[in-house]
């Protein structure tokens, strides 16, 4: 007998509809305490000082990390690339890829819960919220209320520490593109240039809104991760989980009444792992696509497991087939396949860097004239000789020139000096006896080797051009 498709009643009236212009319910998270909050601050700390102090750093008397756009030159600390090095960031951004897919495919959206910025800047402004209007229910209670000084004073206090934290993070920001330490003397000074200005206010209102406003709306509509990341997932992907096989059926009971006993499960239904939840959502009904797995519900329902004198881990970090009872396989072929190509990248990206040059030389020839005959009756070709140290110590540097045995080059010195992370230009003469010209057109290499490390050298091609050959 052929089985017939289930019908659906879409009668108006019958059928469930959303509302998609519904009004955004403000999320109020509750305190808590336990082992991945505190993971998660030791985190917050470090990944501060990571991002406040680096622009501080000094390296052989500059700034240790700066992106200095006007001069074309990007250093990090003892390194310093050109605008055709910016390849290199393509690379470090594929690796980054491939090292979030690796984290995902292993431990779901742990990237989210603990280093995300916008994660992190969240819990920052959560702080000051708690700090300046008190705890939830006093928060809930505080919105309700009419506007009065007390409630305007504290509103005010949350608002100056928010734009305080938007302000330091967007002059930190920009510091790593302009020097930081003219940057906040002439931030607050009123001397600060026209474009810094912009980037500054851009940046803190973007802190402001993102963290302090938007908060869980950034992760559920605007971060294409929480969209794809499910691609990457399987059941043996750890992933914050409510088991409800110990924990169905929810409901009430006194401390230290054993579940069995009145026909429930360890869950209590205290509510406790909703109001924690940054983005709001109730972890029992499952892996949602709002989940950041930032486990602020395993520590809250810890918290209550332990007052209840239940056994932890009703919610937990866990996978799929460990919830079903069956063997998690850590070692597969999707997280193998990721690690390799990602310690195959990092080792193609270290050895790229480590053998980037440490100066190159670049030569042009002078457009205005092909050639001139000089004195004697010699065939002259100018052209202009660019030579950037990469390295972090002065270099003094010789330049040759080849190509044909009779080329002659006039220098303004014979040896050539220039300071770290600096330019040299300058016109450089070549001549040639025409007699010796064998055709019109002369491919000619300069090279350039320095007297302070004979390992540092380069090349650069051009041509020498004469007149008709007869």
């Amino acid at each position: 007998m052929t089985e017939k498709i289930a019908v659906k009643d879409i009668t108006p009236g019958n059928a469930e509809t959303y509302d998609l212009y519904a009004k955004r319910d403000k999320i109020h998270t509750r305190s808590y305490k336990g082992l991945f909050k505190n993971i998660r601050v030791i985190g917050v700390a470090f990944l501060f000082a990571l991002y406040f102090g680096t622009a501080w750093l000094s390296w052989d008397g500059r700034q240790a990390v700066l992106f200095d756009l006007p001069a074309r030159q990007f250093h990090i600390f003892g390194a310093t690339f050109q605008p055709q090095d910016f390849f290199l960031l393509s690379f470090l951004l594929i690796i980054c890829a491939f090292g979030l897919f690796f984290i995902t495919v292993f431990a779901g959206r742990v990237w989210c819960g603990y280093t995300c910025p916008q994660t992190v800047w969240t819990w920052i402004f959560m702080w000051a919220e708690r700090v300046t209007e008190g705890e939830r229910n006093a928060r809930i209670k505080l919105d309700e209320a009419p506007m009065t000084a007390n409630k305007l004073a504290r509103r005010t206090a949350k608002h100056t520490i928010w734009l305080t934290v938007s302000l330091v993070t967007a002059i930190t920001f920009v510091g790593y593109f302009t020097p930081i330490r003219e940057l906040v003397i002439d931030t607050f000074t009123w001397q600060i240039g026209g474009w810094a200005l912009f980037w500054i206010f851009f940046f803190t209102a973007a802190t402001y809104l993102n963290a302090g406003w938007l908060r869980e709306q950034v992760c559920i509509h605007m971060c294409p991760y929480a969209r794809f990341q499910s691609v990457m997932f399987d059941r043996d992907t750890l992933i914050v989980s409510y088991d409800p096989n110990r924990g169905e059926a929810r409901g009430p009971r006194k401390k230290g009444v054993e579940p069995a006993a009145v026909g429930l499960g360890d869950c209590v239904d205290c509510q406790m792992c909703v109001q924690v939840c940054p983005t709001g959502i109730d972890i029992r009904e499952g892996l949602q696509v709002e989940c950041i797995s930032c486990a602020a519900c395993i520590d809250a329902c810890d918290e209550v497991m332990d007052k209840m004198e239940y056994p932890r881990g009703l919610i937990r970090y866990t996978t799929e087939h460990n919830l079903a009872g069956e063997e998690t396989k850590v070692l597969r072929p999707r997280l193998l396949g990721y690690g390799v190509a990602l310690m195959i990248m990092i080792g193609l990206f270290i050895s790229t860097v480590s053998g980037l040059a440490k100066v190159s030389l670049d030569v042009e020839r002078d457009r205005n004239v092909l050639f001139r005959e000089v004195r004697g009756g010699d065939i002259e070709n100018v052209y202009i000789i660019r030579i950037f140290n990469k390295s972090q110590e002065q270099q003094t540097y010789t330049l040759t020139v080849d190509g044909h045995p009779g080329l002659a080059m006039n220098l303004p010195a014979n040896r050539l000096s220039v300071q770290p992370n600096r330019i040299l230009q300058l016109p450089v003469n070549v001549q040639l006896d025409p007699a010796l010209m064998e055709t019109t057109n002369i491919p000619i290499t300069f090279s350039i080797t320095s007297l302070d490390d004979m390992d540092i050298s380069a090349e650069s091609e051009s041509r020498f051009l004469g007149p008709t050959v007869r």
